[in-house]
């Protein structure tokens, strides 16, 4: 199983349109071939003087059972429309596939 954690950077004031988007999003990738996860999580302000905040961004946790699912689900219909409806949102996208260590 591979994760994925991805950050949306949303452009300022739109960070709840496209939290929105990826709740309409969940239930289809929750049903895909290989997903073992797929959560939107947003930045705490704890006030810890080490924490970086990230106030627009939304951040993807994900499980795959392998590479090969998570490139199917790249090109899911889907997946297609959800970057189409979110991408007058979006700054910017940065994503991590991470293993166990």
């Amino acid at each position: 199983m591979i994760t994925v954690i991805a950050e949306i950077k949303a452009k300022p004031g739109q960070r709840e349109t496209v939290l929105k988007a990826i709740e309409k999003l969940i239930p289809a990738v929750l049903a895909e071939e290989g997903c073992g996860g797929y959560q939107p999580m947003v930045d705490v302000n704890t006030q810890a003087p080490w924490q970086t905040l990230s106030p627009d961004s939304v951040f993807m946790l994900e499980k795959w059972q392998s590479q090969a699912h998570l490139e199917k689900h790249l090109q899911m219909d889907h997946m297609h429309k959800h970057r189409e409806t979110i991408k007058d949102c979006v700054l910017g996208t940065t994503i991590y596939v991470l293993d166990n260590a």
